[in-house]
């Protein structure tokens, strides 16, 4: 998780992509505790590969990996050179079993971790192929080959970014390899190459397909995946005790954190509105609201705002990021 977060921009100026909260939790919290429910065995270790994200950041990380039980870790990607170079970044934790995934993705999925087999990459059946790097496989579903956007079909099964390893020392030694080579395309050393290196070494790899595979690249993806998280607990406590309606009508599913006030509006549905954000007079749907923010005389839908973000405008879809205040309308009185 150590990129940039280009294309989640502004929302990522002040904030990693990954702790962008869907929900009430970060992204990458709701992965952890994914990966963690379908393992068998209790996780020991969560390793986090950052960049320059600050001690609090990291700090609240380790939290994350601690609520499950787990010892949390840092190492840091000071150089952007390909996801293998990443992986290699937290060498000191590839050792037994492990699994690896990129900080951007979230899944559903019905099954336990087969932790017996050499390797498993899972996967998502999608559309179209071609926008996708994807696995091939036999009759077994062992993976024969893969493809990087392949332009003619050879799969529909797209790698989603998660992938086990039995004996990690496998997966380091053949990344260390390609590093010492400098084998690198356009710049950098990619977990793709490894893979393929280990497979014609002898390594089977399987595969697991998830029910439902889910973004957070940028706005409209995060959206959609708030939208499914919302449905996906729609039937748990999603509004805390604390949360203030004056004359509102909430439509679920929507999530709405602690001292949240909302007056005079109708919100939902698909929202989620983090903590101590005060809403007055507008109509809202589909859309991400953080904390400490205040909205009034609006009406939005399919948008983000960010934390300490004041906003009194007359624009349907916005992308706000934090510490920001936009006026485009006159304050109604209570």
């Amino acid at each position: 998780m150590a990129g940039m977060g280009k294309r989640m921009r502004p929302h990522t100026l002040t904030v990693p992509k990954p702790l962008i909260r869907i929900a009430g939790k970060p992204i990458v919290q709701r992965l952890v505790e994914d990966i963690v429910n379908v393992c068998n065995e209790k996780v020991e270790e969560i390793s986090f590969v950052v960049g320059d994200f600050g001690k609090d950041v990291e700090n609240s990380l380790v939290l994350i990996a601690e609520k499950t039980g787990a010892k949390g870790r840092i190492f840091h990607q000071d150089v952007p050179l390909g996801t293998a170079h990443a992986v290699m970044c937290a060498e000191k934790s590839l050792s037994g079993k492990v699994i690896i995934a990129f900080a951007d993705t979230l899944f559903k999925a019905d099954f336990r971790l087969e932790e017996a087999k050499d390797a498993i990459i899972w996967t998502h059946k999608v559309v179209n192929p071609s926008l996708f790097g994807v696995v091939i496989t036999d009759v077994n579903n062992i993976i024969t080959s893969f493809a990087e956007k392949p332009q003619m079909f050879v799969s529909d099964q797209a790698i989603i970014g998660i992938y086990y390893f039995k004996d990690a020392t496998l997966l380091k030694n053949e990344i260390s390899l390609l590093i010492s080579n400098k084998r690198m395309v356009n710049g950098e050393y990619q977990l793709t190459d490894v893979l393929q290196n280990m497979m014609k070494n002898g390594c089977r790899f399987s595969t697991e397909t998830v029910s439902e595979w889910l973004d957070c690249g940028n706005k409209d993806a995060t959206l959609h995946t708030n939208q499914r998280i919302l449905e996906f607990n729609k039937n748990s406590k999603l509004i805390d005790d604390s949360f203030l309606n004056k004359n509102s009508l909430i439509i679920p599913p929507c999530y709405i954190g602690k001292n949240v006030e909302i007056s005079n509006s109708i919100v939902g549905p698909y929202v989620s509105i983090e903590n101590n954000t005060i809403i007055r007079h507008s109509l809202i749907t589909n859309s991400i609201i953080e904390s400490q923010s205040g909205i009034s005389n609006s009406n939005i839908q399919n948008s983000m705002i960010g934390n300490n973000v004041v906003y009194r405008g007359d624009i349907d879809q916005v992308s706000i990021g934090d510490y920001t205040s936009i006026f485009r309308s006159a304050e109604p009185t209570e």
